[in-house]
């Protein structure tokens, strides 16, 4: 068992790597609608952070308040009081952050207008939207003896006043503002003002009770559990499946408050009512004298339509491999393998792949395995447009992927209609792989395959968000290890030998630990044990106290976690040996990367996990090695880039905080040296 002064806590790590993503907005010298894009996903992370990681923290109280967090020692409620203890900390930089963008915003033409500061235009603007925009909408409702608390939508505004009646009678009225949008934009003189709508009902809500002596305004958001398990439910026929997440994500709209987030300080009875009807602590309780929720990030560059190009980041557009040329088919280009590496390289490329598949007379089988699918995805659209033309076509498709529960069942209809036969993934776990299957038999009786493992999701829009790697193969064993993948899924089982395939929950781990006992016989024996891992997240026990280990043998140790990281590195005695990274740049770094060893001996493999306990034990992954030293070398040149990066990365120090890199010398930026290596 590990010592509890080299791990640090699961949840709390996370809130390190959402600080991170804040310090991004807080960058003068990113541009500026990219730093309001950045604040935006920081909310937009707390949000879930709330509704999953504080969500099952909150159950854990009640449910098995007894039971201690294996990296730190902590019950559920030790764990609740450090993680709102540090979101309260982080209020005066969320606060500066603001501050920054609405100044740098003003200086670009773009006002967020302070509805108590008005000019008398700003007035006249504000009046009349509410009178005509908003007011006609709104259906204000009281609080009293008579009339009882309603319920309270998940991540919708409300303005909430404290009041009393002619006659002295306390009384709440609510107006809910969730239906409206957030705000609207004028331009006027050349400049943008911006108008958030609850500031102005805020304003003029005098006018909806009119009646009443209003005490106090403020407007209110709440965040409600999410963490919905599915853990016990069997899968059996698909409809019945499907039925029973679609009962499951009714519940989780009305499910437990875990967070108010309020304008102001509320007077003392209305926060005593608002915490009682809510079932909630002061400490759930959030102050934020900024906007509650950050969603106009994502949007306001659209609506004012600017065209300033020093806004954003320059225009870098993905391109087809310089192989594609047109005159093979795909198929036939991934004799010598290939590799496609987003999103420096087009997504058209796979999809092509899909439609030859589909069109293709040799062609028997297409089989995938489906976790997050784009809004209006054109791989579900290459996939029907098989099933068409008379081919099989098995997707398994995950209804328990987070969030896209809704997304996926809807597609699953649409791919069943088409023809497809959809597997909804196993009982105990949740299939997470990116593996896809083409099956041929040609003329003489001979079957080929054609496999694709990948590290992202069947997704054409996070394929320009996110840097991914998608491999492509016509390996024979390869081939057969992905159907027998497909088999075992079809019968409700997981496979436990392969050849050249690992995949978990039984294939991965044991070969990972398999791979470090290795660099530490050749680190004892006088040689250089040499480990490079770049994933998403690291909280497995087994993988780290494996690691401790060899750092304490002696093998060079390179980790690139970007987010989740309960190891610390550099203490003596332990991990001194053990360097870790953490890369926040213009892509959401996705790749998962495993090199151990050194020349001869070194192995590479790319897929789908990180190196979670959730992706060793309770998921379903896929990992490849490529055998083409063309290939083997771009994976190098990746990680050689990280490593080197010196302007989108941070340290992790031994007292588990982080520190940007500091940018001595030559300055690099791994994510655009790669899209010129890629496009080259």
């Amino acid at each position: 068992m590990l010592p509890k002064k080299l791990l640090v806590n699961r949840e709390l790590s996370w809130l390190e790597f959402n600080k991170r993503v804040l310090s991004e907005a807080m960058r003068e010298d990113l541009p500026l609608f990219e730093r309001l894009k950045f604040a935006a996903i920081y909310f937009s992370n707390l949000d879930e952070f709330f509704m999953v990681r504080v969500g099952t923290l909150t159950d854990q109280c009640i449910m098995s308040p007894d039971s201690v967090d294996d990296k730190t020692g902590w019950v559920a409620n030790q764990q609740l009081h450090h993680v709102l203890k540090t979101l309260h900390s982080y209020r005066p930089m969320t606060e500066e952050m603001f501050a920054s963008l609405k100044s740098a915003l003003r200086a670009q033409g773009i006002d967020f207008v302070d509805l108590r500061k008005m000019k008398k235009q700003e007035e006249r603007f504000a009046e009349k939207y509410f009178s005509g925009a908003i007011e006609p909408f709104l259906s204000p409702q009281f609080v009293d003896r008579r009339h009882s608390f309603p319920f309270l939508n998940n991540k919708e505004k409300y303005v909430i006043t404290a009041m009393t009646s002619k006659s002295g009678t306390d009384r709440i009225g609510i107006v809910p503002i969730g239906h409206l949008p957030d705000y609207f934009v004028v331009h006027v003189d050349g400049r943008s003002k911006v108008f958030f709508t609850s500031d102005i009902v805020e304003h003029y809500v005098g006018k909806l009770f009119a009646k009443q002596r209003i005490v106090q305004v403020l407007t209110i958001r709440v965040t409600r559990n999410a963490d919905l398990s599915t853990e016990d439910v069997l899968v059996g026929e698909a409809e019945d499946f499907r039925e029973i997440m679609k009962d499951m994500l009714k519940k989780r709209r009305r499910l437990f408050a875990v967070r108010l987030q309020v304008s102001k300080e509320p007077i003392g009875r209305l926060k005593q009512h608002l915490c009682e009807h809510l079932q909630l602590k002061e400490h759930s309780l959030f102050v934020q004298s900024i906007p509650l929720d950050f969603g106009f990030g994502f949007t306001l560059s659209g609506t004012i339509r600017s065209k300033d190009a020093d806004l954003f980041y320059p225009e870098r557009r993905p391109v087809m491999p310089a192989c594609f040329d047109g005159r093979r088919p795909i198929c036939e280009l991934a004799e010598q393998e290939l590799l496609l590496a987003y999103p420096f390289h087009s997504y058209r490329a796979f999809l092509e792949m899909l439609y030859e598949a589909a069109d293709d007379p040799s062609v028997v089988s297409i089989k995938i395995s489906l976790y997050r699918l784009a809004g209006h995805s054109k791989v579900v659209s290459a996939l029907c447009r098989a099933a068409e033309k008379g081919k099989e076509v098995v997707a398994v498709m995950e209804l328990r992927a987070r969030f896209d529960e809704q997304n996926n069942i809807d597609y699953s209809g649409i791919l069943e209609e088409a023809g497809c036969r959809v597997l909804y993934g196993l009982s105990d776990y949740k299939v997470h792989a990116k593996l896809c299957l083409i099956t041929r038999k040609n003329a003489d009786g001979t079957v080929h395959f054609t496999t694709q493992i990948g590290t992202g999701n069947y997704n054409e829009k996070t394929a320009e968000q996110y840097t991914d790697l998608c491999f492509i193969t016509n390996d024979a064993d390869i081939g057969r290890d992905a159907a027998a993948v497909f088999n075992c899924l079809s019968m409700g089982e997981t496979v436990e030998q392969t050849r050249a395939l690992w995949v978990a929950p039984h294939c991965f781990l044991r070969h990972v630990i398999e791979l470090i006992d290795r660099e530490i016989a050749v680190q004892k024996r006088g040689g250089h044990g040499f480990i490079s891992i770049k994933i998403n997240s690291l909280n497995d026990m087994d993988v780290m106290e494996k690691l401790v280990e060899a750092s304490q043998a002696g093998v060079e140790i390179h980790l690139y976690v970007r987010g989740i990281c309960c190891l610390r590195p550099g203490v003596k005695g332990y991990t001194e040996n053990i360097t870790i990274r953490a890369m926040l740049a213009r892509y959401l770094e996705h790749s998962r990367i495993y090199v151990f060893g050194e020349g001869v001996r070194q192995e590479i493999y790319l897929g789908s996990g990180d190196l979670l306990e959730r992706n060793t034990r309770r998921r379903v992954e896929v990992f490849v090695q490529p055998q083409s030293q063309e290939i083997r070398d771009k994976l190098l040149h990746i990680m050689d880039c990280v490593e080197h990066d010196s302007e989108q990365s941070w340290f992790m120090h031994s007292d588990g905080s982080y520190r940007r890199v500091p940018q001595d010398g030559e300055r690099m930026d791994s994510q655009m040296a790669l899209f010129d290596y890629f496009t080259g």
